[in-house]
Order: C-alpha cells, then sequence, then structure tokens
C-alpha cells in the first residue's frame, strides 16, 4: 500500500492506493467509499483484494484529509466533486466503485454529476430519509440523536444513535414514546465528553441524510447502479431506505452477507464478516463487468 496526497485548493485530500497498478486492458481501480468512515474501515475489505487496484481514501475534514475551506459540514455534491478530482489525478477512470453509508449517497452523487466516472457503483445501505414515507418521523428521530449529543456528549448520542439505527420498521408513536436509552446500557461512558463535533452525532452530516437523489440522471447514466443490503439488517432505517432506493431505480437490492458494517473487520467492535462480503462484491461486480 502507498499512501498518497492530492492537494487542492479546499483540502488535502489523503488517499491509499493497494494493491498492483492497474494492468493495460484490465479491470479499472476499485474505489471504496465511505463516510464518516474514514479509508481505515476498509482494511479488511480491500485485503481479500490482492489481485486488484484498490483506492481508498479519507473525506475532506475526517481522519487525515485536511480542510483549507473553513467549513466543518459534510455535502455530498461537495464531496463528489473530490471523488471526481481523484479519478481524474489517478488518470485511471472509469472506476468501480463499493460505497457504503454516506459514502453511498456520495457515490450516487458523482454519478449524478460525473456519469462518464464510473462503470459499476455498489451503493450499500445509502442513508437517504427523502425515500421514506415516514421521512417527516425519519427526520424527527435524527433530530432525537443530535439533540441527545448536545444535551449530555458523546455516550448518549451514540446510545440514541445505536436506538434509531436498530428500530425495526417505521418511526411510529411508539419509538418516539420509549425513555431516552442509557449509555451504560451499551458499555458507552456515561459522562460528558463535552465534545459536539462528532459528525455522525451532530448535524455537520445531515445534508448526506437529506440528500435527495436525481432518478432520472441515475437511470440515464451509463453505469450500473446496484443498491445492496445486509442480509442482517432486517427492517432497519438504512436497510428500509435501501429496498426504497432500489425500488425507485427499478430494482430490487441485492443481498450482502451481515449488516450495516459487513465488510468491517475484527478491528472493530463492530465486526462483520469480510470474506464472505468480499466473495459477494466480487460477483457483483463481474455480474456487472
Amino acid at each position: 500500500m502507498t499512501t498518497q496526497v492530492l492537494e487542492t485548493p479546499e483540502v488535502d485530500l489523503v488517499y491509499d492506493v493497494h494493491g498492483p497498478p492497474p494492468a493495460a486492458g484490465g479491470r479499472p481501480p476499485l474505489f471504496m467509499v465511505g463516510q464518516p468512515m474514514d479509508a481505515g474501515g476498509f482494511g479488511a475489505l480491500a485485503s481479500h483484494f490482492p489481485d486488484r487496484t484498490v483506492v481508498t481514501y479519507d473525506p475532506r475534514g475526517l481522519g487525515r484529509s485536511i480542510r483549507k475551506d473553513g467549513r466543518v459540514d459534510q455535502v455530498p455534491e461537495t464531496q463528489a466533486g473530490d471523488l471526481h478530482a481523484l479519478i481524474e489525478a489517478l488518470g485511471a477512470g472509469p472506476v468501480e466503485m463499493f460505497a457504503s453509508s454516506g459514502g453511498a449517497v456520495t457515490a450516487l452523487a458523482l454519478v449524478t454529476a460525473h456519469p462518464e466516472c464510473v462503470t459499476t457503483l455498489v451503493a450499500h445501505e445509502p442513508p437517504l430519509i427523502a425515500v421514506l414515507p415516514d421521512a417527516r418521523a425519519a427526520e424527527r428521530a435524527r433530530a432525537g440523536v443530535r439533540d441527545a449529543y448536545e444535551d449530555a456528549g458523546s455516550g448518549a448520542g451514540m446510545a440514541a444513535f445505536i436506538v434509531m439505527t436498530s428500530w425495526q420498521g417505521e418511526f411510529t408513536d411508539a419509538y418516539f414514546a420509549q425513555p431516552a436509552p442509557a449509555p451504560a446500557a451499551f458499555g458507552l461512558p456515561t459522562e460528558d465528553d463535552r465534545s459536539r463535533d462528532d459528525p455522525l452525532l451532530s448535524d455537520r452530516s445531515w445534508a448526506i441524510s437529506d440528500y435527495r437523489p436525481d432518478v432520472d440522471a441515475l437511470t440515464a447514466a451509463p453505469a450500473r447502479i446496484v443498491i445492496a443490503v445486509g442480509e442482517e439488517s432486517g427492517d432497519t432505517f438504512t436497510a428500509r431506505t435501501s429496498v426504497a432506493m432500489a425500488e425507485l431505480l427499478g430494482q430490487r437490492p441485492a443481498v450482502f452477507p451481515s449488516h450495516h458494517g459487513g465488510f468491517v473487520g475484527g478491528e472493530s467492535g463492530y465486526a462483520g464478516q469480510p470474506e464472505a462480503f468480499a466473495r459477494r462484491l466480487r460477483e457483483v461486480l463481474d455480474d456487472a463487468g
């Protein structure tokens, strides 16, 4: 693996290139994109593609990528511009792309703005509130996570986030009638750490989950778009957004092993099944190719 930096007026983007350089006439690079997760979360998955050129990166303001634009919000169209710049800098486009969570939203924005950049996009559980029938309730649930974080810090915010993202089905009155979850019940710290800048728990990434996909542009794009969902995700928030987004594109979501973080290895407390996940990703990419 080699680590490089793409310097732009607004951000110094740090990215990692895994594996051999792309062979002439061979498969294009495979980009792996997350949000708010940075490149570190793709180590296990990338290791199962030793024959491919895999590119991972830290989105602006996250991990090692230093912002110079004076902003703290995370906007999918801006992130898509960064990805486009990175693909052009590598001179190896169009690319294949696996993108998960907020990264999947960024990738959909990329295909919308620069459809020539991607041959195949596997968009894994994009958290798109706008595609849900209970979008207003989902916004209220999201605001509850932000409020818990603002009121009592990361432990309280993460507990509220876990409850929200594990809730099965629409956000009904029963969801909002629950007492505030205790951080200790999830092994989280109970003390207020005084942080209020977490991109997951604050409102800094709301533009990601507020993104409204341009279905006409996506269906007209030359890229093949595959919406993916974890087999263990059930009827949770991001499973429901995945099913709804797939239906808008006239498809059913491709089912992948494990859960929302199914590609993550044992270095995380949220380990999935990265080897099985990689096999499934190869199948989907090969079908697309």
